[in-house]
This record gives C-alpha cells, structure tokens and sequence, in this order.
C-alpha cells in the first residue's frame, strides 16, 4: 500500500500543470539571467566596425574636424574613406582618418601617430592573447590535452 502512494505522489509530481513552490521562487531569478544574459549579447554586438580604430585614433591624440569651406570639402570628398592617411600641411607632416558615415575626420600629428600604432599594437596583442587563452581553455577538453595519457597512467614515448 505504501509502495503505491508513493507511486501515485510521483506521478502527480511529474503530471501535475500546477508548478512546485521551488519552480514558483526559480522563474523571477532565471527570467533575471536570461534578461542579462541578452543584454550583454547585444550590447557586445553594438560597438563593431570602424569604432575601434576611431577610439584609438582619439586616444591617441586625434581631433575631430568637420570640412567648413569648399577646399575643405574638397579634400575631404577626396580622401577613400576609414583608412589613416599620410599628408603634409605647410610643411608638417599630418594623418588624417575619414569617417565617411559621421561626415568627419580624425586630425593628428606623428607624435599622434605614433602613439595610434603603439596603442594599435597592444590592442592586437590583448586580443591575441585572449584568443590563445580561449583556445588553450577549449582544448581541456579534448582527448590528449594534457599529454599522452593511457587509462590513468602517463605513457612515455621513446624515439
């Protein structure tokens, strides 16, 4: 008789539509995780594109001007658009950075560019590294991460 009240218990357990006291408090906390967890996918989505090169270029040292006249807009209509480029303004050496979409570009000088390639260079090597450290992370989990390995005991391999 015991057998089948227990039996009975579970089955409504697992067939009742009616959620436990445990599923009641766990929705408000997963609907929590869930709404933060996209929140952070989206917002990483966001900042693509040539936005990096621009907070560089402005970390640097960079100014950002708009073309007022019609040389200025000249110039501006002739320069290919979201690369760095080299030039010379009465005899000083300048780098201009068109952003096509915003209708600026960025100004700076060789000591704002060379500073931009450092910053450039770090940026790399950060995002190398973290690259690596995922990598080395995913491959924990592979057959033979950590070495030759037969069962629990460590193989050596002579040549």
């Amino acid at each position: 008789m015991r057998d089948v009240r227990r039996r009975t218990n579970l089955q409504t357990l697992i067939t009742s539509p009616q959620p436990t006291e445990t599923m009641k408090h766990l929705r408000p906390i997963l609907a929590i995780i869930l709404a933060s967890l996209a929140g952070v996918l989206f917002s990483s989505c966001a900042g693509t594109g040539s936005s990096g090169t621009e907070s560089l270029l402005s970390a640097a040292g960079f100014v950002t001007r708009s073309p007022e006249n019609a040389k200025q807009k000249e110039l501006y209509d002739q320069l290919p658009a979201y690369r760095v480029h080299r030039g010379t303004y009465k005899g000083k050496v300048i780098y201009a950075y068109k952003n096509e979409r915003e209708g600026i570009a960025y100004v700076g000088n060789e000591a704002a560019y060379q500073r931009y390639q450092q910053l450039a260079v770090q940026r790399r090597i950060a995002s190398d590294y973290a690259a690596a450290e995922m990598n080395r992370n995913m491959a924990y989990g592979w057959y033979g991460a950590y070495g030759p390995y037969v069962g629990y005991r460590h193989v050596v391999i002579v040549r």
